[in-house]
């Protein structure tokens, strides 16, 4: 995330949000960036792969 975007998203929030609001959202945003950058080039799971994956950690 860029200083920028960060600027942006400061902007873009109510006058009262609180530093822990400005935080998760903040981090949200990166998860999200991550999760799209990682689809567009190709580091996706499939379902099945995900379901495989899901049942390693739930066991």
């Amino acid at each position: 995330m860029t200083k920028e975007q960060i600027k942006n998203t400061l902007d873009s929030l109510p006058e009262n949000v609180s530093i822990e609001q400005l935080i998760e959202h903040l981090i949200f945003l990166d998860k999200v960036g991550k999760g799209l950058d990682d689809s567009e080039k190709g580091r996706i799971n499939t379902v099945e792969e995900a379901k495989q994956k899901l049942n390693k950690w739930l066991k």
